[in-house]
């Protein structure tokens, strides 16, 4: 078999058969392979048609046809199943061949396989991917990492078919081992918290405003051309104004139950692990777990009482402008939040993160692609060693000339009785981030008088020390236990 491929790709699910015809139009010459091989035969029959796509009926088959060093793409179920075709592949390559992992994996079996496969002369990358089907068939956001000896290698391919804005492609190396999986959870908790931040914005309209569906869609579609401009905005836009097939519209006949893949749960996760206070993406997957309790919250509703009204009895566009700005200010928040987490892991792998990159390839093609990540790329090129978004003067004024409303719809939201738990979250961690003094000072205490944790005092920081309290204690602190 005459070794043409430029790339292999295994799994022929939507993302995997939209990749392939997308590097297709790119010039690039795919191998396709699925483990059911009956797969194979019915794409090149039917969407591969026409195409320099060929097909293989097994690994050593598809491996045969490879260019060298030989290109492997995975997009398959993360877990179990891209560790059982890694044992599969290893085989059949050679030194220097290359191995990607195209799925939601989780960032430590990353690293795990970059170091594995390392010792084995392979070079292993986890590459994340966003942007759905439409994303993968016409460019989506592709977020590579792992081992760098791969990247010459790939960088033609990945940058091709990946999303433009401005001409520039939204891929670029994000960094060692698990870097890229790292980055894409971040993207994908940050969704999480986007989706979560404007269905409050819905509820509030629905609810204590009372529009019709069709205002609702209006009002998406005029915020959608200001500074709200972005993908989920516009989706929103489109959903509220669709109808059934009996003219109503159809968002209201869906159960208010939201799954979810893991990967908002992950982020939460890392940042509860590395101490950064992540509030609104963990607000956010709480948010779904609740709206899972769907009888429960039935029969609550039957039994707890709110306030006697959730009607806004002021002036309805005035507070719509209110929600607007406070969606806004939220969303500052959110990604505030999400590059402090990116920073940290950056600091504890000794990652070399390009944070106005990393804004650069979520620009486009991916589900967060908004105007609003350019604001983030600039704010990161006038200053690459920014500790937060919140103290760059772009989005320091933004915050600043959303304030009230921010206020005025958090706590109009409480006395209607109407949950914003995102809204709500994103405001308590501006205002704990700018305190100077916060009441940790008694948690410290109150740790050492029922535990002997020890306290610093504020005139001398980095020095720990205890206190009997009762006089009935002794004087020995338990100075390793920092729970």
């Amino acid at each position: 078999m005459s070794e043409k491929a430029d790339i292999a790709l295994i799994g022929l699910a939507v993302m995997g058969q939209n990749l392939i015809l997308n590097m297709d139009d790119h010039g690039f010459v795919v191998c396709a392979y699925n483990r059911t091989t009956e797969k194979v035969d019915q794409f090149l029959a039917k969407e591969a048609k026409g195409t320099k796509v060929v097909g293989a009926h097994s690994l050593q088959e598809m491996v045969s046809m490879l260019k060298k060093p030989r290109r492997v793409m995975m997009l398959v179920k993360a877990g179990q199943a891209v560790d059982d075709f890694i044992a599969k592949l290893v085989p059949l390559l050679e030194k220097g061949d290359i191995v990607i992992d195209g799925g939601n994996s989780e960032y430590h079996d990353t690293q795990r396989r970059t170091k594995e496969l390392r010792d084995k002369g392979l070079l292993f990358v986890g590459c994340g991917v966003s942007g759905g089907e439409e994303g993968a068939r016409y460019g989506p956001s592709l977020m590579p990492g792992g081992n760098k000896d791969a990247w010459p290698h790939l960088k033609p391919i990945l940058q091709a078919v990946s999303a433009k804005v401005d001409g520039e492609p939204c891929c670029d190396w994000v960094g060692e081992d698990g870097a890229g999986h790292f980055v894409k959870m971040v993207h994908n908790g940050i969704e999480y918290g986007d989706m979560q931040l404007i269905c409050e914005a819905y509820h509030l309209m629905r609810t204590a405003l009372s529009l019709s569906h069709d205002r609702m869609s209006q009002v998406f579609e005029d915020w959608n051309k200001g500074e709200l401009d972005s993908f989920l905005i516009e989706i929103t836009k489109d959903i509220l104004k669709f109808k059934d097939a009996d003219g109503k519209p159809l968002v209201e006949k869906i159960r208010d139950s939201a799954g979810q893949k893991g990967t908002g749960k992950w982020t939460a996760i890392a940042a509860l692990d590395y101490g950064v206070p992540v509030t609104l993406i963990g607000e956010s997957v709480f948010a779904r777990c609740l709206s899972s309790l769907k009888e429960e919250r039935v029969h609550a509703s039957t039994v707890l009482k709110g306030p006697a009204s959730s009607v806004y009895d002021g002036d309805k566009d005035q507070f719509l402008e209110h929600i607007r700005q406070a969606l806004y200010a939220s969303k500052i928040v959110s990604y505030a939040q999400g590059f402090m987490l990116l920073r940290e892991a950056a600091k504890e792998f000794g990652w070399k993160l390009n944070y106005g990159g990393i804004a650069l390839m979520w620009r486009g093609g991916c589900i967060i692609r908004s105007a609003f990540l350019g604001n983030i790329k600039s704010a990161f090129e006038r200053n690459p060693g920014l500790s937060n978004l919140l103290l760059d003067d772009f989005f320091r004024a933004a915050v600043h000339r959303c304030q009230e409303s921010w206020r005025t719809v958090v706590a109009t939201a409480a006395r209607l009785g109407i949950p914003t738990p995102c809204f709500s979250t994103a405001l308590a961690f501006y205002d704990g981030y700018r305190s100077h003094s916060l009441p940790a000072n008694l948690i410290q205490a109150q740790r050492d008088y029922f535990g002997a944790h020890t306290y610093e005092l504020v005139s001398s920081p980095g020095r720990f020390q205890h206190t009997n309290w009762t006089g009935r204690g002794g004087n020995v602190s338990a100075s390793t236990y920092q729970a």
